[in-house]
């Protein structure tokens, strides 16, 4: 459960501080929901960018942001849909787009999620604490930007490996920048910076997005419902559609917990969990390192609802490094454009960082699998952009050399056309209950959780439902908050 307690003491310095910086909260709804906004600040919002240090930004944590650097306000939810002559496959696939989302990337959500339930209790103090947050990536970047929007100090954590645009971007804004050994694989080093900073310092706060329920319930809320609304819009012309499929890599299992709610909405949805195939943690216990940013494994989250999990996929990272090409590298967008795909379409698909690609890779293998048709529907996640990725494709020039005409060819039917259905694992109860397992050696005997609590995860039907019934009264919270800053 999220700590909902009051302290009124800290509560005090927080109002103190947010009224000094003319800083208001949106609610759950507000995010869900941009039309009860209120007018005054979608009127300031006119002369704001995206990317801009200004408490109003926190009202563009939504998926429903107008596509604009600057000014934007809000609309329906920023989606692409794969054709089946991009995919091979009959179902339709859509993403939901991370790219308009300040950062640039959908984990500011998750951050707020994580932060403002502490700060509106006052379990956080933002004039003496500084906010920590450990990540393989954009979790930290959206918690040193909610941190700075909140008039809060931060400190990021992320493996020594991401991408240089990460680095420089995050130097700009938090206080202080750790980085860690290795890659998005390495969490236990991220784990271990953490204990470190618990045992030297007294004047932080630890928002480890592996087991802040805060993420969980942030996507299983927000993320879920922007899903709902395009799939009940699609329905209007066809009524035939079905939603069968949810897919996410799993990384923090924040995302992912928005299967939880679609599945009850639609039980014929199916969550399908991706990761890398070189670090096969899910499908085999396995470890190794891998390119695709963003999703740390080599456990398993704490906050990951494994036992509604049905499907493991796992993707090579090599397939999405060869998609990223095609997509961004000139010959890669004339030849898709010269077998049939709209040009704005191909443009578009620069909304699709590293991690979005092995989501949708793993969207056209659940597809095979389950032998999908043209009324069947998956959705899955464009986390980021490649804006955060420049550096990676001049990397694999320098490495590969140019990318040419016959590199597109071996990358579409290689990578996308030969998506197979090996590497995956449809789960049944004992397989489930397997990967769940993995949590005690790192949750238990690492990090120090509580092993009835590790059980009721399991044994417990009311152990998640729980989780996701804060959502009100956060909004609850945070509505008292905004009127006692009056």
């Amino acid at each position: 459960m999220i700590n909902l307690t009051k302290n009124d003491k800290t509560r005090k310095n927080n109002l103190k501080r947010c009224r000094e910086k003319g800083i208001v909260i949106p609610t759950l709804e507000q995010m869900k929901d941009p039309n009860k906004i209120p007018a005054e600040v979608n009127e300031k919002l006119k002369n704001v960018g995206l990317w801009d240090i200004n408490p109003l930004n926190l009202f563009r944590i939504t998926w429903k942001n107008e596509p604009k650097e600057k000014g934007g306000l809000f609309g329906n939810v920023n989606f692409i849909e794969f054709p089946s002559e991009l995919t091979g496959v009959k179902a339709r696939i859509i993403g939901i787009a991370g790219r308009w989302f300040p950062t640039g990337a959908h984990k500011v959500g998750a951050t707020f999620g994580c932060l403002v339930p502490s700060l509106v209790t006052g379990n956080f103090d933002s004039t003496t604490q500084k906010a920590v947050w450990p990540s393989t990536g954009n979790y930290c970047r959206g918690g040193a930007f909610n941190s700075a929007l909140l008039g809060c100090d931060s400190i990021a954590i992320l493996p020594e490996e991401m991408s240089k645009e990460r680095f420089e971007w995050l130097k700009s804004l938090a206080g202080e920048v750790i980085a860690t050994p290795g890659c998005e694989s390495n969490v236990k080093e991220i784990f271990d910076k953490c204990w470190e900073l618990r045992r030297t310092r007294n004047d932080i706060m630890i928002f480890n997005q592996f087991d802040e329920f805060g993420n969980y319930l942030w996507h299983y809320e927000v993320t879920a419902n922007a899903i709902v609304e395009i799939f009940e819009q699609l329905k209007t012309s066809n009524k035939k559609l079905s939603m069968e499929g949810y897919v996410s890599s799993t990384g923090s299992a924040g995302t992912i917990a928005a299967g939880d709610y679609l599945k009850k909405k639609y039980p014929s949805c199916k969550i399908a969990g991706a990761e890398a195939l070189q670090c096969p943690t899910l499908l085999r216990n396995g470890f190794g390192g891998h390119r695709i940013e963003g999703i740390g494994d080599k456990h398993i989250p704490w906050i990951h609802n494994v036992k509604n999990t049905d499907m493991i996929i796992d993707i090579d990272d090599n397939d999405c490094i060869e998609v990223m090409r095609l997509f961004n590298e000139e010959e890669g967008k004339k030849y898709l454009h010269n077998n049939g795909l709209d040009e704005k379409f191909v443009a578009a698909l620069n909304t699709a960082g590293i991690s979005g690609i092995a989501n949708v890779l793993a969207a056209i293998k659940m597809s095979k699998y389950y032998e999908l048709n043209e009324n069947n529907v998956i959705f899955t996640i464009l986390t980021d952009s490649m804006d955060l990725y420049g550096s990676r494709l001049t990397e694999e020039n320098e490495k590969q050399g140019k990318y040419s005409h016959d590199n597109a060819v071996k990358s579409f039917h290689k990578s996308i056309m030969g998506a197979s259905t090996a590497d995956m694992l449809e789960l049944d109860y004992y397989a489930k209950k397997r990967i769940h397992n993995l949590k005690y050696f790192t949750w238990i005997e690492q990090q120090g959780k509580d092993l009835s609590e590790l059980n009721a995860q399991w044994y417990d039907e009311e152990y998640w439902t729980k989780i996701a019934a804060q959502a009100p009264e956060i909004d609850k919270l945070i509505s008292e908050f905004n009127k006692d800053l009056k």
